[in-house]
C-alpha cells in the first residue's frame, strides 16, 4: 500500500482493514493470529533457510540472497508489464469534489461530504458514479449530498458478499436489481 492509502485505512476515528476494508477492534490484539505467526515456519526464497514467519522480516533485511530475489522480481515485472492499469478505472478510493481531498473509500467519501460540505449547493461531478462505465464524467449533479445518500448508501462490490468480482459491465439498474435480489435471498 502506499502510504496516503495506508494512512487513510488507519485513521484513528475509523480504522480499517487495507484489504477488506472491515472495521478494524481498536485496542484489541489478535492474539491467535500473532500465536500463528510464531509458530508457522516459513522458507527464505532467497538463501532457502527455513524460520518461523516473525523471524522473517529481520531476515529478509539482511539476507542478501533474498534482496536479490526481489530485486529480480522488479526487475521482471518493469521490463514486461502484463496489461496498461491506466486501462482500469480506480473504483476503491476516491476525491473529494469538493476540496480534493484523495483517497477515500466510499463510505468514508460519504461521511467526508455529510461533515465537512453539508451545506455547500456547488454542483459537482460524483467521483464514484464517474468511474462506472454508465457513469458520465462530465454530469454535475445539482444536489450532491442528495445523490450521495441515496445511491450510494452501499458499496456494490462489498455488499455482494461471496461473489469475487462484481459485473461493471451491467447497468446500474441491473446492478441495483441484482443487489435487491441477493439481499432478500440472504434473509
Amino acid at each position: 500500500f502506499c502510504t496516503p492509502c495506508l494512512q487513510e485505512c488507519l485513521k484513528p476515528k475509523k480504522p480499517v482493514c487495507g484489504v477488506c476494508r472491515s472495521t478494524l477492534s481498536p485496542g484489541s490484539r489478535a492474539l491467535d493470529l500473532e500465536k500463528q505467526i510464531e509458530t508457522t515456519e516459513t522458507t527464505c526464497n532467497g538463501c532457502n533457510k527455513k524460520m518461523y514467519l516473525s523471524k522473517m522480516r529481520s531476515h529478509a533485511a539482511s539476507c542478501s540472497k533474498y534482496q536479490n530475489y526481489i530485486m529480480e522480481g522488479v526487475k521482471a515485472v518493469t521490463k514486461e508489464p502484463l496489461h496498461n492499469s491506466r486501462s482500469f478505472p480506480n473504483r476503491f478510493t476516491f476525491p473529494c469534489p469538493y476540496c480534493s481531498e484523495k483517497n477515500f473509500d466510499q463510505e468514508g467519501l460519504v461521511e467526508h461530504c455529510k461533515a465537512l460540505h453539508s451545506m455547500d449547493a456547488k454542483q459537482v461531478v460524483c467521483p464514484i458514479c464517474a468511474s462506472m462505465p454508465w457513469g458520465d464524467p462530465n454530469y454535475r449533479s445539482a444536489n450532491f449530498m442528495e445523490h450521495l445518500q441515496r445511491r450510494h448508501r452501499f458499496s456494490y462490490d462489498t455488499f455482494v458478499v461471496g461473489d469475487p468480482f462484481v459485473d461493471y459491465d451491467a447497468d446500474e439498474d441491473d446492478m441495483m436489481a441484482q443487489v435487491l435480489m441477493r439481499s432478500l435471498r440472504d434473509k
